[in-house]
């Protein structure tokens, strides 16, 4: 029985480690049991949660909206859009505020989070690609798995996970609305 790897963009199996683009800075969080990570640079802040505006006729996992700095947000619970149960916020959860790039531009959405782990730098060495899960398995949100202290971390191309006409559409109307 063989396994097969997705490849991704700009990573193949001619890359070799030291040429892997996807090694840098990671910021990981958690959701349930978990960890995940996004690189650093996608990164603007991370906050505690705070009062979110909902806002009709949006997906479940759309939250609303928050007022950061004068700035109207969209905001996304990363646990609904991967259909994982919805909890109660705690003092542990977080809002991370990403810039992510959208039809053409460059948006800030907020995602939360159940909690806000570490920063780590992964070398190409702690990268693997992402295993084949089969047609619609959420592996175009994925950028590979890390192997760090025994553990696996998921890594997230967040503009992937935040692209979409949904968030497109949310941002036209967060720009009415300004």
């Amino acid at each position: 029985m063989s396994t097969t790897t997705m490849e991704r963009p700009g990573v193949t199996a001619a890359t070799g480690a030291a040429g892997d683009v996807r090694a840098g800075k990671y910021l990981t969080f958690m959701l349930g049991r978990e960890e995940f990570a996004i690189r650093v640079v996608k990164v603007r802040e991370i906050m505690k949660i705070q009062d979110i505006t909902a806002v009709p006729q949006t997906p479940g996992y759309v939250k609303g909206v928050i007022n950061l700095r004068g700035k109207v947000i969209p905001v996304v619970d990363l646990r609904l859009k991967f259909g994982l149960p919805e909890l109660a916020y705690t003092a542990r959860t977080c809002i991370i505020v990403v810039q992510v790039q959208g039809e053409g531009v460059a948006v800030q959405t907020g995602v939360v989070v159940d909690e806000v782990s570490e920063v780590l730098n992964l070398a190409a060495g702690d990268i693997e690609n992402t295993p084949n899960f089969g047609e619609g398995a959420g592996a175009a949100y994925l950028l590979g798995m890390a192997k760090v202290k025994g553990k696996v971390k998921i890594l997230l191309d967040i503009d992937q996970v935040l692209s979409g006409h949904e968030l497109g559409g949310l941002d036209a109307m967060m720009g009415q609305a300004q």
